[in-house]
Formats: C-alpha cells, structure tokens, sequence
C-alpha cells in the first residue's frame, strides 16, 4: 500500500521532545500506525476495530 501522501498524526500527549510515541493515519479503510522516531520504518496496518479494542485494553491496564 502506498502510504507516501498519508497524513499521519500523533498523539496529543507527545511532550516537546518526541517520546515514546506512534503515527496514525487513514489507510484506505484501515489505520497505519508507526514509531514517530522511525517514519520510514515499517507500518502496521489494522482495522479501526481492532486498534480501538487495544486501546480499550491499554486503558484498562492503567
């Protein structure tokens, strides 16, 4: 899939120096996700289902 035009957004919780944080953005019916600190990295690709069920579970754990 080719991701070059994506508009990729982090989260509104990344600090001024970067952190530990990862990319999203709209993948023809999918969200991509990749490490900030690598964007030409690989990328996962996931449903919204899904992600919203791992970010469900994260909360969770907190």
């Amino acid at each position: 899939m080719d991701l070059t035009n994506a508009k990729w957004r982090k989260s509104s919780y990344t600090g001024s120096n970067g952190g530990n944080c990862v990319e999203l953005a709209d993948a023809a019916g999918a969200v991509a996700v990749r490490d900030s600190k690598d964007p030409n990295g690989p990328v996962l690709l996931v449903t919204r289902a899904a992600l919203r069920s791992a970010v469900d579970s994260a909360r969770a754990t907190r």
